[in-house]
């Protein structure tokens, strides 16, 4: 599959003249950008139409959301059709992103010094977000198996009966490794969170974005007991490109965590925006055929970046991605101190580095492969030729 309209005729140009943090920040450093979570194509038709209908209609005044907006109901619509899982609307609630919603819930869910754990390695703000609020990481980290990336319940285990943490951050599907969670872990994980008393926040952002034979599960939706204690968190901002326009949902299993929440000052947390809404609203109700598209061409691009990262530099460990469009690299067996410098420098091409998603990962680049054919060659090209001995200095022209 080549050519898809939409998706591989992009303008090198154009993108570089996007004022966005992803291409902004690449482009003044002289570099292609293959870092931040956001993608090069052009906004779903659905999304623009509705955005664009409501500009021109001059409705850009107070919203009647005096009972929720219309996403809650969406959302529990969405959930069930796609997942089975029927969730209470009146039990969700809007937020900015997902950033704010975790800290939302641990405001409301622990005190400084308190443990959580989360997943390693994981995304950024997450960990920041621990460390500005004081409180205790306790890692459930993944490992190498040399077939995939399996998460280490054994330690984690260990940790959880020594730390005791209040909150576990399940990131399902997870980034930057790009696993879906299996049933069997997903009930494990229940399981070890029942016998703990642990809150389960559940960052489901990427749920949307996977690969067959893949399936997403909602962890929510494993029983009522296991919903009782988990807050689910997502947007449709990645698998739609929406991130700017900053509205998310939050559904709340614990009643006593919503009545908290709910009896804090109105608008305390701050309040979603209507182009946000509407744009979910379109993406949610009208964009599932261009997501059908998306799918197909995030389908190819992970495989042809493992394909050629297998070819080119057998060395680094690299696994099929099952879901995001996100490629999580180990170049530590390369000997490369610096692995974002030297693909920067050699290749002319910005990955984001392992170390800011953990500790022990900073020999790691997480590669965005939400881009078109030909941009996606160039950034191969860039970064083969950092990781290996004698690469070019820039990656060739996309055309």
């Amino acid at each position: 599959m080549t050519g898809v309209p939409g998706f591989d005729d992009l303008d090198v140009d154009q993108l570089s003249a996007r004022a966005g943090a992803k291409w902004a920040q690449a482009t003044a450093e002289g570099l292609i950008p293959s870092w931040v979570a956001d993608m090069d194509f052009p906004v779903a038709p659905e999304v623009r139409r509705a955005l664009c209908e409501r500009i021109e209609s001059s409705d850009l005044g107070y919203p009647d959301w005096f009972r929720g907006t219309p996403l809650r109901a969406e959302f529990s619509r969405r959930m069930a059709s796609r997942y089975g899982w029927e969730p209470d609307p009146d039990a969700v609630r809007e937020q900015t992103d997902l950033i704010q919603a975790l800290q939302i819930v641990l405001h409301l869910a622990t005190t400084r010094g308190d443990s959580v754990a989360i997943q390693t390695p994981n995304y950024p703000p997450f960990l920041s977000t621990l460390r500005r609020m004081g409180l205790q990481q306790i890692d459930f980290p993944f490992v190498d198996t040399g077939s995939g990336w399996a998460l280490d319940f054994d330690t984690f285990e260990r940790s959880v009966a020594r730390y005791r943490p209040r909150v576990l951050i399940l990131v399902n599907p997870h980034n930057p490794t790009g696993r879906v969670h299996t049933r069997d872990e997903l009930e494990r994980i229940a399981d070890i969170a029942e016998r703990f008393d642990i809150l389960v926040v559940s960052d489901e952002i990427h749920a949307e974005l996977i690969y067959e034979p893949h399936r997403h599960i909602p962890f929510a939706s494993l029983g009522p007991e296991v919903a009782a204690r988990t807050v689910t968190i997502t947007s449709a901002s990645k698998a739609f490109n929406l991130a700017g326009l900053r509205c998310a949902v939050v559904h709340y299993g614990p009643t006593g965590l919503l009545s908290r929440r709910d009896g804090e000052p109105f608008d305390l947390y701050g309040t979603v925006s209507v182009p946000g809404v509407v744009a979910t609203l379109a993406a949610w109700q009208h964009g599932d055929a261009w997501q059908t598209d998306l799918i197909r061409v995030l389908d190819r691009n992970r495989r042809r970046v493992h394909d050629r990262l297998g070819a080119e530099v057998p060395a680094a460990r690299h696994h099929l991605p099952e879901a995001t469009y996100l490629s999580w690299v180990d170049a530590g067996a390369l000997g490369v101190e610096d692995p974002v410098a030297r693909v920067g420098e050699r290749g002319g091409i910005l990955v984001e580095g392992g170390q800011r998603f953990g500790r022990d990962y900073r020999s790691h680049v997480r590669i965005n492969f939400a881009t078109s054919e030909a941009l996606l060659g160039r950034i191969l090209d860039g970064v083969t030729a950092g990781l290996t001995e004698g690469g070019r200095r820039k990656a060739p022209p996309a055309n």
